[in-house]
């Protein structure tokens, strides 16, 4: 098994707490975000971005050292501006530099992390990394004409909207979101939409 796919399957693995941990643990921030997608997304994003920089390190350490020269003096930084040790074009951004450069090149920030600034801008100005919006996922239509869609929860919070479900004595899950779609639409005042969702009194398929 590679060693690109096998973290993948590991994080894939984990529970949304398991997650939150290993996001606060490599990213460096907390977070409070119930998307499990977006988490393992961020993770191994900032993995490669700190896989990108280990080899630099890896050669400095190997290299002999030699004899400190005379430092120069030292600009004063901004008040209130992080100093950011950098090199190559980033040297000498402050974190709110890089910050933003990253609202000009990718989009709204969603980080404070260092190397993930540095590798998410490098990649979407190499064109590596696509940003903007998503393609809308082709819907699956089945044989009678029903379009598909995809919903995705946590385990344990799946388990307890069956049981709830159950309980209140519905026949399926597709009636009790047919209801739910109808409530809220119609609270919404959109009646039109929710004329779509009214329950029928047949059994469903």
């Amino acid at each position: 098994m590679s060693r690109t796919t096998a973290p993948k399957k590991k994080l894939e693995s984990m529970s949304l707490t398991e997650l939150r941990a290993r996001y606060r643990e490599v990213v460096g921030e907390e977070t409070r975000t119930p998307n499990k997608k977006y988490l393992i997304r961020r993770i191994e994003e900032s993995l490669a971005a700190k896989k990108q920089r280990s080899p630099s390190r890896r050669a400095k350490a190997a290299a002999p050292s030699a004899p400190p020269a005379p430092a120069a003096p030292a600009a004063t930084p901004a008040a209130g501006a992080k100093a950011v040790a950098q090199r190559g074009r980033f040297a000498g951004m402050s974190l709110e530099d890089l910050q933003a450069k990253f609202r000009e090149v990718v989009g709204p920030v969603d980080s404070s992390s260092v190397p993930y600034l540095k590798w998410k801008i490098s990649g979407v100005e190499s064109g590596r990394i696509k940003v903007g919006p998503r393609p809308e996922r082709k819907l699956k239509v089945r044989e009678d004409g029903k379009c598909v869609i995809p919903l995705s929860f946590d385990e344990d919070a799946l388990k307890a909207l069956d049981k709830a479900w159950r309980d209140a004595g519905l026949p399926s899950r597709t009636r009790f979101f047919r209801q739910a779609a109808h409530r809220e639409l119609t609270a919404m005042g959109a009646t039109e939409a929710a004329a779509h969702f009214t329950p029928k009194a047949e059994a469903e398929e």
